[in-house]
């Protein structure tokens, strides 16, 4: 389980579920993060997804992105993927 931060490779594993429409088990991923922008936009766009627009509107505003900002999902998903993929990993 990820831990409360989110772990990118959790995130990115959430990423390639939504983008197979496996939108239940990305929703299972990062319903485990929640304080998390990146986690946030996520959450917010398997909502939009979904069609639930009320619920993707609150996990938005939770994050330093606009719910207009994409119109398409696909593209949206892909953005997360790449900001996800620059983001440095940690080390241990």
């Amino acid at each position: 389980m990820a831990d409360s931060d989110g772990k990118p490779e959790e995130l990115m594993r959430a990423v390639a579920l939504a983008r197979m429409g496996e939108w239940d088990k990305a929703h299972s991923i990062v319903q485990k993060i929640d304080n998390n922008p990146i986690s946030c936009w996520l959450h917010g766009v398997l909502h939009k997804i979904e069609g639930d627009v009320v619920n993707a509107r609150y996990w938005y505003a939770r994050c330093n992105h606009e719910f207009e900002d994409f119109s398409d999902n696909e593209v949206e998903l892909s953005a997360i993927h790449d900001f996800l993929a620059e983001e440095p990993t940690s080390r241990s």
